[in-house]
């Protein structure tokens, strides 16, 4: 009969309604294709012959969907109430075997992450029943949520937009309407002015929704690029990351990964075997200690997901939600008169004696704490984020432990990145600075190192908020200029009474200048060691700096936190206007 529909069952709880359409007219032998699909005459109608005097029979009309069958009793708003929450527990509670098999892999759902990550009922979801179109190949199921748990709630009670990928539904592969709900977050994030965080675990493009799922990726590239600097941006990688997917990490101001299950890289180990012929395991091409400690993809890495989604919160408390807010303030602690006597004794006098930077960096800041970016790449120098006396600050230094902290490519692009990350959400700037200078040799010069140094130099020169620089030991050549010197605009420089500055140190600023007479005195040592003596006795104290205005103060080692606690407070009104025009053309 015409007009009749039947329901289709499906995992999730949900009914598709399909057409039953009527038989269609046999052959008389039970052979016809009235959908019965078989010999026998199960699905066929008997042939007939027309009769003049036939009279059509009345088809009937079909009820509205949901509607309860003939002969029942009408539905209630208490029968609709309640199977409509009946659906939301379905949709909510998820494929138990899908669960299990996530389980299995030691990884969390995007739910149980979303647990973990914001305060305690918090979450309020938006598209909760989006599900796609289903006109690709082999969709064949249209699970609700299509794989993406998207919506908002707090952190230390302060908001922010989330979307968690879910690997239990089409493997959190984006399609149209994944991509649909990620757009929407971001376009709420921007709008409130509140943190964007995407947890990543997704198998990539949606293959049988085809390019939809490529402009799905680009709209998110769009949004994140739109949003930088105006809102913090996290990307949290906890499965799969691959292809296209792997550049909103890239585009993210801070990205976090997880050991031994999240793997990012464009090309996965198929493909790189099959066009260069190596063989290569997804943890060795693209996991997090690849991403942490040898790409700088990744910021921070973690043994497992409860750590890293603290630490994500952490994070979260040193930032401002936008760039028009401040950070939060954990109030004043009484640093301006604090002394620190043990920096005296944590660097020393001799200018190639190594020592860790760490140390200092924990002298000068609140109670000891920092949270270091990238601390396994790049590790001649540090980037981190810290309070001196209650406020947010990033703190930049060298690091004379490793490779005598010299300026090198990796290094140069790692503090460039954090400078413009400071600079763009109002967090002042402290520089710590220990550098012998940029880093010799035909690697980093065919690497492109003038290039690359000249990232940082572009970022310090740009940035506008308040900017602090302290000489612990030493800062020879352009290194001393790249490292936040008078010279580029810092707004308080400050030195150490043993501090060396110059264009080289003593010993090859010699053997330059007095070449000649090395060469044909009698003694070449004494005389180097008297010529070197008096270089650094006329050209490498503070004060020929400080005499010149290149330096404000030459302090005692031990009042370098409340020397740059004042100098933090005296800049904090620091207005500064950026010159009207589209962009700069930092040298990437």
């Amino acid at each position: 009969m015409t007009g009749q529909v039947t329901g289709t069952g499906r995992g999730d709880g949900a009914v598709d309604l399909v057409p039953v359409e009527p038989p269609r007219p046999g052959n008389g032998n039970g052979n016809g294709d009235g959908n019965g699909r078989g010999n026998g005459g199960g699905g066929g109608s008997p042939a007939a012959t027309p009769s003049a005097t036939a009279t059509p029979t009345a088809t009937p009309t079909a009820p509205p969907a949901g509607s309860p069958p003939p002969g029942a009793p009408p539905r209630t708003m208490q029968d609709v109430r309640r199977d409509h929450e009946r659906l939301r527990e379905r949709i909510v509670a998820g494929d138990a075997a899908a669960i299990s098999r996530q389980h299995a892999l030691g990884k969390r759902t995007a739910r149980e992450r979303l647990d973990l990550l914001l305060d305690e009922g918090s979450f309020v979801e938006i598209d909760l029943y989006r599900r796609h179109l289903g006109t690709g190949l082999k969709l064949r199921t249209r699970p609700h949520t299509d794989g993406v748990i998207a919506g908002s709630g707090t952190v230390d009670g302060r908001r922010v937009f989330v979307y968690a990928q879910d690997f239990t539904v089409f493997g959190g592969s984006l399609g149209e309407a994944h991509a649909a709900k990620i757009h929407k977050v971001m376009d709420l994030a921007l709008a409130t002015g509140s943190p964007i965080i995407g947890l990543n675990d997704s198998g990539g493009a949606r293959i049988q929704e085809g390019v939809m799922s490529l402009h799905g990726y680009g709209g998110i590239f769009r949004r994140i690029v739109a949003a930088s600097g105006i809102v913090p941006q996290i990307s949290v990688v906890l499965g799969p990351c691959a292809g296209g997917a792997a550049y909103s990490p890239a585009l993210a101001d801070f990205t976090f990964m997880v050991r031994d299950t999240a793997q990012m890289y464009l090309t996965g180990p198929d493909v790189v075997h099959a066009v260069s012929g190596e063989r290569v395991g997804h943890d060795e091409l693209g996991g997090a200690d690849v991403h942490g400690g040898r790409s700088g993809v990744a910021a921070f890495v973690h043994d497992d997901e409860v750590a890293c989604l603290e630490e994500v919160r952490h994070l979260l408390s040193l930032l401002p939600s936008n760039n028009v807010d401040a950070a939060p303030s954990a109030g004043p602690c009484d640093a301006t008169t604090d002394l620190r006597p043990r920096l005296a004794e944590v660097v020393p006098v001799e200018p190639n004696r190594p020592y860790d930077m760490r140390q200092v960096v924990e002298e000068v800041v609140d109670d000891g704490e920092f949270l270091e970016v990238h601390r396994d790449w790049a590790r001649n120098v540090i980037c981190a984020l810290g309070r001196v006396d209650g406020e947010t600050v990033g703190v930049v230094g060298n690091q004379p432990s490793v490779q005598a902290g010299v300026l090198d490519i990796p290094a140069a692009e790692k503090a460039a990145r954090f400078v413009r990350f400071c600079d763009a959400f109002g967090i002042p700037l402290v520089t710590l600075v220990d550098v012998p200078g940029f880093l010799p040799g035909t690697d980093q010069e065919y690497g492109g190192i003038i290039r690359h140094g000249a990232k940082l130099l572009y970022a310090y020169c740009e940035a506008t908020v308040p900017r602090v620089q302290v000489v612990v030991r030493k800062a020879y050549g352009g290194a001393y200029i790249v490292m936040d010197s008078r010279s580029i605009g810092t707004d308080l420089s400050l030195a150490w009474p043993t501090n060396e500055v110059a264009v080289m140190g003593a010993d090859g600023a010699v053997n330059v200048l007095f070449r000649r007479e090395l060469a044909t005195a009698a003694d070449p040592a004494e005389l180097r060691a008297e010529l070197i003596a008096e270089y650094a006795e006329a050209l490498m104290h503070p004060q020929y700096a400080a005499e010149r205005g290149l330096f404000d103060d030459v302090i005692d080692p031990a009042e370098t936190r409340a020397a740059v606690a004042k100098g933090l407070a005296m800049l904090r009104d620091k207005r500064a206007e950026p010159p009207r025009r589209k962009h700069g053309n930092i040298p990437l």
